[in-house]
């Protein structure tokens, strides 16, 4: 489904990301993992268009996909969320979630607040959606407070919610339990293995190396730019290049 080819970015001398090449399978959970620094998220932003790389390629269901705006990337099926939120704190949670409905609406937002007749019958499907999808990330309850007003672990899930009213084929989080206690983290994981079910695809970019381990079926690690090991979880946690990043152990030395 998505097929990174040779991806560099070079901001001056720093390499951030070099030659990283990675094949993401549709219907996969894939996890992007590495030390602080690694580039993991320089990626993510040269997959979703928010960077152009140095040199490269990138491709989505067999179309080039390289330096694509973002905006166009959610209309073919490809969304990414964000490690900081990007949510309307002041707009209560389903406004939030029906904003990430009106992109794939035929009736733009605000037209559809405002109830013309035009938009009514549009705005009902797209209002009946996002009750849906409030109610898959259980957040139903919740629909008319504020954003802010939602626990931490909860504005995660409406961020999720939000990717999801875009009608993804492949879903990219960033770093979605940062910051999260155990319990919140492990809701997470069992709404993103739901997501997956529904038929989406995940890539997952996480410090949480037992969150990854767990959740993904291949891992994808990352040091100083460069793609060190990659494989399903049992591989990646006894490679030797791996416990080195993540230890600061030179492999020789552990030789």
């Amino acid at each position: 489904m998505l097929e990174a080819r040779g991806l560099s970015k070079q901001f001056g001398g720093l390499h951030a990301v070099d030659g990283l090449s990675l094949t993401v399978d549709e219907g996969s959970i894939v996890g992007l993992i590495g030390p602080n620094g690694a580039g993991k998220t320089t990626v993510f932003n040269l997959v979703t268009g928010q960077l152009r790389p140095s040199a490269g390629e990138v491709h989505f269901k067999g179309r080039r996909i390289t330096g694509t705006p973002p905006y166009d990337l959610v209309k073919l099926g490809l969304v990414r969320t964000f490690q900081s939120m990007v949510l309307y704190s002041e707009s209560s949670v389903l406004e939030n979630v029906l904003r990430g409905c009106a992109v794939r609406s035929r009736v733009g937002f605000w037209r559809g607040l405002a109830g013309s007749r035009q938009a009514t019958r549009e705005d009902e499907k797209v209002r009946e959606r996002a009750l849906e999808l409030l109610h898959f990330v259980e957040l139903a309850a919740a629909r008319d407070e504020l954003a802010r007003n939602l626990p931490y672990g909860h504005q995660r899930a409406l961020g999720v919610a939000i990717g999801l009213a875009t009608e993804p084929e492949l879903l990219m989080l960033d770093e979605p339990v940062a910051g999260m206690n155990p319990e919140e983290t492990a809701h997470m994981a069992r709404l993103i293995r739901r997501v997956n079910a529904r038929g989406t695809t995940i890539v997952v970019v996480e410090h949480d190396m037992s969150f990854v381990m767990q959740l993904c079926r291949e891992i994808v690690v990352m040091n100083y730019g460069k793609k060190i090991a990659e494989g399903p979880p049992e591989r990646i946690r006894n490679d030797p290049a791996v416990v080195a990043a993540y230890l600061g152990v030179d492999e020789d030395a552990q030789a």
